[in-house]
Parts: structure tokens; C-alpha cells; sequence
């Protein structure tokens, strides 16, 4: 009985820590990690009040748990939070049947535990896009063109990834849509392989089939509303500006991030003028709930004056793919972006 107690004191207190880390540095929320705390205290008094006794119980070494398979797949923190509340709910009824003194502190707690857990999970599902975009300052846009195979394209994205690309976006323009799919599916394991996220450009339903984190959209794509209804709400939506008041629109209609661009000429936007450097600035005054990506004709040459107009993320696609060494090209950058404080 004790050791039944022991290993599910321990339980919630352990569940009730990784969620009250996911609420202090993930949401920054105090109510709700001051909420955590408390609970994990009252459990942590009545482990201390029967310490010795628990302790004698407990037989880890031989205890079968360990060798049994868990079939979750905690990958992200979303499945972080449902795998922990979870424990913390069930631990909490067990603990509710087996310590008799403590059963009805237990089954206050429990029904505590079922409340804040919707509370909290609206939160998340809002605030969880800021978390996974929050210092994401490289978006490498993908352009297979000009790579012989498949596999030399997606060896250019794997040295990008170890170089510290943050943000992977699909894009293809010319491939049908079972080779684009074909490559998502790729992408997207190497993608979670390096914690960088995965974008799909202009084609919601691949982003979906593919299980994206998100889709990017042009000014004449789906609006962002039906974008959401057909991937989830809580999927990243970007959406492409070229002057303010795009911008402005795109940031009422609730797109988490935009594309500023293209801040130069560039062969990947044939016939589009570049909007210079005056958009770049202008977006470094104005738009300030949502990050924003500067993007078109951006390299090395000319990343530091894009930095100095304000821009802290840059999007760039020629000169990381088709680079001598897609690594030391996508290290070259993150460089400049995490050094501009000293840009002159």
C-alpha cells in the first residue's frame, strides 16, 4: 500500500513541475504557476509528513514499470501538457484510494486539476504561436530548381538545419501536387529531427496532409480565416506583404507573422518591383504584435543594411540554397542576426 503511495506522490509531483515550467516559461503566466506551485507544495507536506515510511516502501530496482513501452509521442508542448495534467489526474485518483487519511485533500485537488486544465489549455493553444516563433530569426524559403535530384535538395536543407535555420519553408511552384507532399513528408522529419518548423507555402490542404506547423500565403491565396478553419487555429499562418497597408490588414486578420518584401530584385519574384529598404524600416515602427520576416534578394552583402533598417528576422532563399556549403552560409547569418547589436 505505501509503495502505491509513494510512486504516486511522486507522480504528481513531477507532473505538476513540468506543467508549472511550461506556465512559467512558456506563458509567463503567475497565476497559473503560482497555481501549480501551491498544489505541488500540499503534496510535497504530505510526503514529508510520512517520509520515513514511504521511503522504506519504495524499490525502485525491481520495480516493472521501467521496462514497460510508453506508446506517447511527446513531441511538442502540446503533447507535453496533455501527457502531465493527465498523469497529475490520475495519480491524484489513485491517490484518493489507497491513502485513506489524506483521500478527501486528494479529491479537492483532483477536481481543482479538471478546472485549471481547460483554463490553461486555452491559453496555450493562444500563446503557443508566439512561443514557437519567439527568437525564430532565420526562414530559409526552399527552391528545388536547380538541384540536379531530390536528394541533393534535401541535403541542402539538412546543412541548413545544422546550421541553425530556424524556419523551413516549402515552396514549389512547378511540382505537381504528389511530389510536393512527397517532399513535405521528408521535410518535416528533418524538420523535427533539428526543432526548426516547417512551413508550407500557398497549399493549405498539403500543409495539413503533411501535418505542417503552418502555411505561408500571397496576397491572392485563401484568406486567413479559411485558412485556419481547414488547419486548426492553432496552426501558423504568414501571409506575404508588399506595402503597409497589406500589413496592417494582414496583422487585423489575425496572421501571426509577415513577409516584408522583396526588400531587393530578385529572380524568385520575377517582375515584382522591390519595395527597398523604406518597408523594412516602416515595419520596424509599426508592427509590433506580430513578427515580421524581410525577405527578397537578401545575402551577404547586403544583410547588414536590412538589420540596420530594423529588421531583427530575415528570410532568405538563394543565398542559403544554393550556396557552396548551405551550413556555412546559414551560419554566416544567423551570426549577423545574433550579433546586431554591434552592427555599424
Amino acid at each position: 500500500m505505501k509503495r502505491i503511495i509513494d510512486v504516486n506522490l511522486n507522480r504528481t509531483a513531477e507532473g505538476l513541475r513540468i506543467l508549472e515550467e511550461i506556465s512559467r516559461f512558456v506563458l509567463n503566466n503567475r497565476v497559473f504557476s503560482s497555481f501549480l506551485k501551491n498544489v505541488r507544495h500540499k503534496i510535497c507536506q504530505i510526503q514529508e509528513a510520512d517520509y520515513q515510511n514511504l521511503l522504506i516502501s519504495r524499490d525502485s530496482l525491481n520495480d516493472i514499470g521501467p521496462n514497460l513501452q510508453n506508446p506517447d509521442n511527446r513531441v511538442d508542448i502540446e503533447s507535453i501538457f496533455k501527457a502531465n495534467i493527465k498523469r497529475v489526474q490520475q495519480s491524484l485518483r489513485v491517490l484518493e484510494e489507497y491513502d485513506i487519511n489524506n483521500s478527501f485533500i486528494y479529491e479537492e485537488l483532483r477536481y481543482q486539476i479538471y478546472d485549471f486544465e481547460k483554463k490553461m489549455w486555452s491559453v496555450l493553444k493562444l500563446d503557443l504561436k508566439k512561443y514557437l516563433l519567439n527568437n525564430k530569426n532565420l526562414y530559409l524559403v526552399t527552391n528545388s530548381d536547380l538541384f540536379e535530384s531530390d536528394d541533393k535538395f534535401l541535403d541542402a536543407i539538412a546543412q541548413a538545419l545544422d546550421g541553425g535555420v530556424d524556419i523551413i519553408q516549402l515552396r514549389e511552384k512547378k511540382a505537381n501536387a504528389r511530389h510536393i507532399i512527397e517532399l513535405g513528408q521528408k521535410i518535416r522529419q528533418l524538420t523535427s529531427m533539428y526543432n526548426a518548423l516547417f512551413i508550407v507555402n500557398d497549399r493549405v490542404d498539403i500543409a495539413k496532409i503533411v501535418n505542417a506547423d503552418g502555411v505561408h500565403l500571397g496576397q491572392d491565396d485563401v484568406k486567413i480565416d479559411y485558412a485556419k478553419e481547414i488547419l486548426g487555429f492553432d496552426k501558423i499562418i504568414g501571409i506575404s506583404t508588399h506595402q503597409p497597408d497589406q500589413a496592417i490588414k494582414a496583422v487585423e486578420e489575425g496572421a501571426d507573422y509577415i513577409g516584408v518584401g522583396p526588400v531587393f530584385e530578385t529572380p524568385t519574384k520575377p517582375g515584382r518591383k522591390s519595395v527597398g529598404l523604406e518597408y523594412v524600416k516602416w515595419a520596424s515602427e509599426n508592427i509590433l504584435d506580430i513578427p515580421f520576416y524581410a525577405i527578397g534578394g537578401i545575402n551577404q552583402e547586403n544583410v547588414y543594411d536590412v538589420i540596420k533598417s530594423g529588421a531583427k528576422n530575415i528570410a532568405v532563399v538563394r543565398a542559403i540554397m544554393n550556396a557552396a556549403s548551405p551550413k556555412e552560409a546559414t551560419i554566416k547569418f544567423k551570426e549577423c542576426l545574433n550579433g546586431n547589436n554591434n552592427v555599424k
